[in-house]
């Protein structure tokens, strides 16, 4: 006979890929319809306008996007090399390729993407400590570039030159606040011991109606003070490439969007399209999409409109961004599948563990640093 908690566990496997594809479903059809519908209607054009503007688009043009897409993706593998002792360039590219293929495909795609990166590092012979600890630094350090960085200039633009959508600016606002929360908590963990092991406790306290569902109890305190300790190695040694890395990541990606919209026609002071790419890449941390798909485009539209550009324009440009920087990471992704796949696989030294507990120190795509861990697709 059967005992109940032995259906439980062989049910939920089914019940989780279920959820899994009305997530992707939904999320699809949600991106669908904010794109279809919604992106003209907040952006005051029509897509027959678009189109048309897209068709005129010269081949030279798209190779030279390329080449800054391709720059910008080269440019933030400092990011997982400074983060992690013994990454070559070419994995970085292949495990951001594809951690950035499923982000945007899946909505809150980070998580998967976290488990993807894991295993792939795995199969390189990386130990799971460091992987763990990686995968952390590299979220928190792409809440640095994407909010502590543009914040200011956000708010700036906001009180300074006003018209934005009021929706849009308040997402904004939430999505820097929440930013600024978390990199606050980091420096605060990283600067003071006694601040670790205070936050560890308050996050005890704050998740326990959760964990009373685990079977296995998890010491947040302990787990706090020993990233913290495990960070601190890293970020002695590999700050300044990571910093690079990202910033070089944004500063390429901005001149993408700008070249994106002139070449769409749209010309505006340099503070208008800061500001407009600035709010585009707070808002796809909305996890309701794949990638922010629809939600970001939106936003981004309705403020260069806002500030005056030409509707179909600028529509157009934010597009052709997109185009860029969400659905031909998709290809890239599966050329990193397959190189991966081909790629000679090492034992990690810790195997042993891992069998006998099952991966336990394996990432499982939850926490903050869970969707962060890929710039394009957080």
């Amino acid at each position: 006979m059967t005992r109940p908690s032995e259906t439980t566990r062989a049910a939920s496997p089914g019940r989780s890929v279920l959820w899994r594809v009305v997530q992707f479903v939904v999320g699809i059809g949600l991106a669908v319809f904010l794109l279809w519908w919604g992106l003209p209607k907040v952006a005051h054009t029509t897509w027959p306008e678009v189109w048309h503007l897209l068709s005129q688009l010269q081949f030279s043009t798209v190779v030279g996007l390329t080449v800054l897409m391709v720059s910008g993706l080269w440019l933030v593998t400092f990011l997982y090399t400074g983060s992690l002792k013994g990454l070559g360039h070419l994995q970085a590219m292949i495990v951001n390729a594809c951690g950035s293929s499923i982000g945007n495909l899946l909505p809150g795609g980070g998580a998967a993407g976290v488990v993807v990166t894991y295993k792939q590092l795995r199969s390189w012979g990386f130990l799971r400590r460091d992987i763990s600890t990686m995968i952390i630094v590299t979220g928190v350090w792409n809440v640095l570039a994407r909010v502590a960085l543009p914040v200011v200039g956000i708010l700036a633009i906001i009180i300074g030159i006003g018209g934005l959508n009021p929706l849009v600016a308040q997402a904004a606002i939430l999505g820097a606040l929440i930013g600024v929360a978390v990199v606050v908590a980091f420096w605060g963990a990283l600067a003071s011991e006694s601040f670790a092991h205070k936050l560890g406790r308050w996050l005890m306290k704050v998740t326990k109606p959760l964990r009373r569902r685990r079977k296995k109890e998890v010491d947040l305190e302990f787990a706090i003070t020993d990233l913290r300790r495990r960070i601190i190695e890293i970020v002695r040694y590999g700050w300044l490439e990571m910093t690079y890395g990202l910033v070089g990541f944004f500063g390429v990606y901005y001149i993408l969007f700008w070249f994106c919209l002139n070449s769409m026609g749209v010309q505006m002071p340099f503070a208008y399209m800061f500001g407009a790419y600035t709010v585009g890449r707070l808002l796809t941390a909305v996890g309701i999409t794949p990638g922010g798909l629809g939600v970001t485009e939106a936003g981004t539209a309705a403020v260069l409109v806002g500030w005056g550009a030409d509707p179909a324009q600028a529509t157009a440009g934010v597009v052709l961004f997109s185009l860029f920087t969400h659905f031909f990471e998709v290809p890239l992704g599966v050329v990193g599948w397959v190189i991966w796949w081909f790629s000679p696989k090492t034992e990690p030294s810790d195997a042993e563990p891992d069998r006998a507990a099952g991966d336990a120190d394996a990432p499982r795509g939850s926490g903050p640093h869970a969707r962060a861990v890929s710039p394009e697709s957080s």
